[in-house]
Formats: structure tokens, sequence, C-alpha cells
């Protein structure tokens, strides 16, 4: 059976570095970004529930304005949660079929996940890496890889979870403040402890 690995962190943290480091260590990978795009295709099941209770954010294809609903759930929690439970069931049936196929090919999988603890995917994981960052670093980052006001990115920041949040329930922490190079560094070095502690565990 395939190691799972959880992979999340705040919004401009730099997971996807770190996802390149894993799948340059051979490690299969789950973009749950990409899943959550697929679910909200035009016209879709999933659309047509969202449609339901965010209906300006949709036209009458069923096609979903993702900057629209974006300002919408990141200034309003209550309505984040119900777009939470809209979503995420289909998220999480899509996330258990890629791992059934993944798991035929690689030991290791990865599921990088922005929101791994709302899904409740943590809870499919045997190991949780944590990726942190300055908030002001992050910001420089979400607006330029965005396009998006800074104001917006503050919006979506005070929706997500705290550094201690990723620090009290991660099994690793990489914080990506530094240059690149220490950054792949510590990433080799989770790398290298994961390998050895599955593969040891898996001897006994």
């Amino acid at each position: 059976m395939s190691t799972l690995i959880g992979l999340t962190g705040q919004s401009g943290a730099g997971k996807t570095i770190i996802c390149q480091h894993l799948i340059e260590a051979g490690f299969g990978v789950i973009n749950c970004d990409e899943i959550a795009r697929s679910c909200t295709i035009d016209g879709s099941e999933c659309n047509k529930e969202l449609a339901k209770v965010f209906p300006a954010c949709f036209d009458k294809k069923l096609s979903l304005d993702r900057m629209a609903i974006s300002k919408m759930i990141f200034s309003d929690k209550q309505m984040l949660k119900r777009f939470d439970d809209i979503i995420y069931p289909y998220i999480n049936r899509l996330i258990d079929k890629r791992i059934s196929e993944l798991s035929r090919m690689h030991d290791f999988i990865v599921l990088d996940a922005p929101t791994l603890f709302e899904a409740g995917a943590d809870k499919k994981c045997d190991i949780i890496i944590g990726v942190i960052a300055d908030k002001t670093i992050r910001l420089k980052r979400i607006v330029k890889r965005d396009g998006i006001s800074e104001e917006l990115a503050l919006k979506r920041f005070s929706s997500q979870h705290t550094t201690r949040f990723y620090k009290n329930r991660c099994d690793f922490i990489i914080e990506n403040n530094a240059s690149l190079s220490e950054v792949k560094s510590k990433s080799q070095e989770i790398i290298t402890i994961i390998k050895e502690r599955i593969n040891g565990s898996s001897k006994k």
C-alpha cells in the first residue's frame, strides 16, 4: 500500500516548489486545485448545487465566475463554509479515485492540497508537510502570481489558518523564506526521513 503524504500550507508560501522536489524524488502527486477545477467545469453537477446558493456567480450555461465567487467567499466566512460543504464531497471522491490509480505506480503519493484540513483529507494521510512563510513575502508572491490586489489577497489570508495551526498539526514544517537552495536542502532532508521511516517500519 502506498504512503500518502499531505502537502499543505499558507497561500503564497511556495508549495509548488516543494511539490516539484517531491516529484523529482519519484513521488506521485495529486494536484487538488486541478481536481477542484475539474469539479466546477461548465454544467457540472457540482456547479448545479453551487448555483442554487451562489446564483450571481453563474451564467445560464452554469459557467462559474471564479473571480466573483472568490470575492464573495473570502469576505464572508459563513459563505465560505457553505461553498466548502458543497464542493468538498465532489473533490474527495475524485481524490480517492486518483489515489487508487497512482498507488499502482508509486510507493509514495503526495496530496497537494491547500485546504487539506478543511476538506478532511488530512485523515487520509500518513504524513503531513506544512509550508509556511512570512506574511509580507506571501503577499508579494500572491499579488504577482494571481494578478490580484493586496486587499483581495489579504482577505484570502484572513480566511486561512495561522502559522501556529500548521506547526501544531503537521509532521514536518518547511519555512520558505530563504533561498531556493536552502529550501531544496530542507525538502531533501524531509524526503530522506520519510523514506527511511516508512521503509524501516515496513521491514518490522
